[in-house]
């Protein structure tokens, strides 16, 4: 699982810098450069979560449902952002706030897991 997740986080900081460079040089006022921030700052949050796993400082369930979470979320929001920028559309009814509402809630399954690890 923690191989899955890091390919994962890879991916989403490789689209981060697709959509932060999109915004710069081509798409400017349309929320891309957001939509990027967010899943680099996610991508980053989920490698530092697989080695806090790893090294026990984060309990191994609740801290891969908040590294899910956090990727889940992180790929609604900066979808729906870039579907409303290049095809005028969005993923789905609420995808952008539900994307950030799985974050702000795998962010606090993050502190639940720091409380109940084993360390």
């Amino acid at each position: 699982m923690a191989s899955a997740m890091l390919i994962f986080a890879g991916l989403m900081g490789a689209a981060g810098i697709v959509l932060a460079a999109a915004s710069a040089h081509g798409a400017p006022g349309t929320g891309l450069d957001s939509a990027g921030y967010l899943l680099l700052l996610h991508a980053v949050a989920v490698v530092g979560g697989v080695s806090l796993i790893h090294q026990s400082m984060l309990s191994r369930v609740a801290g891969l449902i908040a590294l899910c979470g956090f990727a889940v979320g992180a790929v609604l929001f900066a979808g729906d952002v870039a579907a409303r920028a290049y095809i005028g559309s969005r993923l789905f009814p609420m995808a952008a706030p539900t994307g950030g509402t799985i974050m702000i809630a795998s962010w606090l399954v993050f502190s639940v897991a720091a409380m109940l690890a084993r360390v």
